[in-house]
């Protein structure tokens, strides 16, 4: 499957399976996180191994880490201001200084203000998306997943009648 069709079927894979709304809602949350947080350093990799071993539901997490990537750099001058606040206060300068003297701690990048800021700005998020995207999922996604099985193409990207033709190949024997 070409790579690009994947995000959209693990979207739809997320809105017609038996996920619940709490796990919907809680790969919305984190997906909020990740998203916000900048890429290529140690907190975003292991933000995302949580995700991954988490049970949130990871096309609601992939479609939300996306939508929030692209909207993260509108929001860097405000992260901007919350990690230059939090890594110039006095009396956390003792304890950044222990971190960083730390051996992987460098590769978090928590010494850059965005990326603290971010991180802060994300976990400080988490709780009230999940809870206000919840009451969303579980009143919405039973009628979306109604309306997308009546299309084919839904069928198609979630490989039923792919199994199907296997399985007819199957029993033909």
């Amino acid at each position: 499957m070409l790579f690009f069709l994947r995000p959209i079927r693990l979207a739809l894979k997320a809105l017609i399976t038996q996920a619940t709304p709490g796990q919907l809602a809680m790969g919305f949350a984190m997906g909020v996180l990740i998203g916000l947080v900048p890429k290529g350093n140690l907190i975003a990799i292991t933000l995302g191994i949580l995700l991954a071993a988490s049970r949130a539901n990871l096309g609601v997490a992939a479609a939300s880490i996306l939508g929030c990537s692209f909207l993260s750099g509108y929001m860097d001058p405000f992260s901007d201001k919350v990690g230059w606040w939090l890594l110039s206060h006095p009396s956390l300068a003792e304890m950044w200084t222990d971190l960083y003297n730390q051996p992987v701690m460098p590769w978090t990048d928590f010494n850059n203000s965005i990326v603290l800021g971010s991180l802060v700005i994300g976990i400080m998020l988490l709780y009230p998306m999940y809870r206000l995207s919840k009451p969303f999922f579980a009143r919405y996604t039973e009628k979306v997943a109604v309306w997308a099985k009546k299309y084919r193409l839904t069928r198609i990207l979630l490989g039923a009648e792919f199994s199907e033709r296997l399985g007819s190949l199957g029993s033909a024997d």
